[in-house]
C-alpha cells in the first residue's frame, strides 16, 4: 500500500503563485509516472502535467509555460510550482504516483486533493 501526503493549496490573487507538494510512501520498490490533476466544481477531472522516472514532462496547454511539474527521487515526492495563476486554475488539486510496489505490485495511488482558489 502506497500513501500520499499534499500540502500547499489555498487562496491567491490571480497573477499570483503556489508550490504543490506530495510526498509518497509506503510499500514502494519503484516510482515510475508522477502527476498532477484537477478538478473543477461541475467538470470532470483534468491532467495537469506529469513527469516520468527518467524526467520527461507533460503538461496541459492550458498551464504550459506558467506551471512547472518536478520531482525529487531521494524523497519520493512530486511538486507543482504555479505562477500567472488565473481564476480558471482555480480546483481542488491531486496528486497521482503509479509504480511498482515492493510486494511487485502494480500500484496507481491519488492524494488526497488539495484546494486552490485564485480570486481577487
Amino acid at each position: 500500500q502506497v500513501q500520499l501526503v499534499t500540502s500547499g493549496g489555498g487562496l491567491v490573487q490571480p497573477g499570483g503563485s503556489l508550490r504543490l507538494s506530495c510526498a509518497a510512501s509506503g510499500n514502494i520498490f519503484t516510482i515510475n509516472d508522477m502527476g498532477w490533476y484537477r478538478q473543477a466544481p461541475g467538470k470532470q477531472r483534468e491532467l495537469v502535467a506529469t513527469v516520468t522516472s527518467g524526467g520527461i514532462t507533460n503538461y496541459a496547454d492550458s498551464v504550459k509555460g506558467r506551471f512547472t511539474i518536478s520531482r525529487d527521487n531521494t524523497k519520493n515526492t512530486v511538486y507543482l510550482q504555479m505562477g500567472g495563476l488565473k481564476p480558471e486554475d482555480t480546483a481542488v488539486y491531486y496528486c497521482n504516483v503509479r509504480g511498482v510496489t515492493k510486494y511487485l505490485q502494480n500500484y496507481d495511488s491519488w492524494g488526497q486533493g488539495t484546494q486552490v482558489t485564485v480570486s481577487s
